[in-house]
C-alpha cells in the first residue's frame, strides 16, 4: 500500500520559493543568494534587478479568503527583513548609502501546479 506523504511547512516554502525564483528569473532578475539567515531573521531570495539589489519575501496561500499573502508581511516581519538585509550589506562591504536596494514581496495563491503570482516591487521601505 502506497502512503501519501504530506509536505511539511519548510518543504512547501522551499517549493514556492523555487516557483517565485523561476518567475523572477524569467522577468530578468539575477539570483544572488537565497535563504540568507541572520540572528534577526531570514530573507527568502536576494537578486539583482539591473543596478538594484532586491530583497524578496515570498508568501504562499491556498486562497485569499482570509486576506492576500501580501497583507501577511507584518510591520514586525518587515523590520526583521530590513535588519537582515542591513547585515547582508555589511557582510559584503556595502551599505544602503552606496547600494540601491529595494524590498519586494512575491505572492502565490492557489494550487501547487498553477498558482497566481503577484510581484509587488517596493512593497516596503528600509530604515
Amino acid at each position: 500500500m502506497l502512503k501519501w506523504i504530506k509536505p511539511n511547512t519548510k518543504e512547501k516554502g522551499d517549493y514556492f520559493e523555487s516557483v517565485a525564483l523561476k518567475y523572477l528569473t524569467s522577468q530578468g532578475l539575477v539570483l544572488h543568494t537565497s535563504n540568507f539567515h541572520s540572528r534577526f531573521g531570514e530573507v527568502d531570495i536576494i537578486m539583482t534587478d539591473q543596478d538594484w539589489l532586491v530583497f524578496i519575501e515570498v508568501k504562499y496561500r491556498t486562497s485569499d479568503r482570509f486576506g492576500s499573502p501580501l497583507e501577511q508581511v507584518s510591520v514586525k516581519k518587515q523590520q526583521k527583513i530590513v535588519k537582515t538585509a542591513q547585515l547582508f550589506l555589511q557582510k559584503h562591504g556595502l551599505s544602503e548609502y552606496n547600494t540601491k536596494c529595494r524590498f519586494d514581496v512575491v505572492s502565490l495563491i492557489g494550487t501547487t501546479n498553477n498558482p497566481k503570482i503577484t510581484w509587488l516591487k517596493n512593497a516596503f521601505y528600509g530604515a
